[in-house]
């Protein structure tokens, strides 16, 4: 009897410790019906100007040849990036103003985590390597179309393609061994990594530390190398004449703004 009496209660704890929650409830923007709907409407327009916009630049760079340099090769793959990213929520933030069960299952909010940061953190490289584009444009006009040849292009799309799977895996392989067997409210409108892991059944500061680290890491590094190769392009053009300069600075200035 006292053997039963041992083992009946370590069996209730080992089930409840395998229980797992199958979808999350995301707390969204708001909860009134009218908020709601202008939302969906605001969002909708942005949502497909966004498309339009991005989809009408990858359409031109591709069907003109004169576009066919490394500049807008980039410049199209940012655009393609940017349909990707902002199509991994708005679609579902969408629905869920239409809907009143604002649910999302396990695996769909998985995959909106991997996706949201697989595209952020390409993007991140994307624009750093566009950096690196102007700065060999500007700084050694000469050996451009050697240095940044189709073939360098080729290598550094997919390189920056592939960094950026191998974060978003990393951060998603973190997350999905927590335990999650209790709370079910997300505190945003889609699943990212932040709040989704502050459902976990344990502790999570060592996983969230890693956390930081690894985007934080990405973001000041690449910042700093904008930083540098911008900073140097500004100070290579103080010796050229005032055309030079302005056609130098006018390549720039989107990507700057960006």
């Amino acid at each position: 009897m006292e053997m039963e009496e041992t083992v009946t209660p370590n069996l209730t704890a080992e089930a409840q410790n395998q229980t797992s929650v199958t979808e999350f409830i995301l707390v969204g923007l708001s909860n009134d019906p009218k908020t709601q709907l202008v939302l969906f409407v605001v969002f909708l327009v942005l949502y497909l100007m966004t498309l339009a916009g991005n989809f009408l630049i990858v359409v031109t760079i591709i069907h003109d040849q004169a576009l066919h340099t490394p500049m807008y090769f980039f410049l199209s793959n940012l655009s393609f990036i940017d349909i990707c990213h902002s199509t991994v929520t708005v679609p579902k933030m969408l629905a869920d103003f239409l809907s009143t069960e604002k649910t999302i299952s396990f695996g769909g909010c998985v995959a909106q985590m991997f996706f949201l940061h697989l595209f952020a953190c390409t993007e991140i490289f994307l624009l750093t390597v566009m950096a690196y584009d102007r700065y060999v444009a500007i700084c050694n006009p000469m050996h451009y179309l050697t240095v940044m040849s189709h073939k360098v292009c080729l290598s550094l799309a997919g390189a920056i393609w592939l960094g950026g799977t191998v974060h978003s895996l990393a951060l998603i392989g973190m997350t999905i061994k927590l335990p999650y067997c209790g709370p079910q409210e997300v505190d945003n409108f889609f699943c990212d990594v932040p709040p989704v892991i502050k459902l976990a059944c344990t502790n999570t500061y060592v996983i969230e530390v890693l956390i930081v680290s690894n985007s934080g890491l990405i973001s000041v590094v690449c910042f700093v190398v904008l930083v540098v190769s911008y900073g140097v392009i500004l100070v290579s053009l103080r010796n050229r004449f005032a055309e030079g300069r302005r056609k130098a600075l006018s390549t720039c200035a989107a990507h700057l703004t960006l």
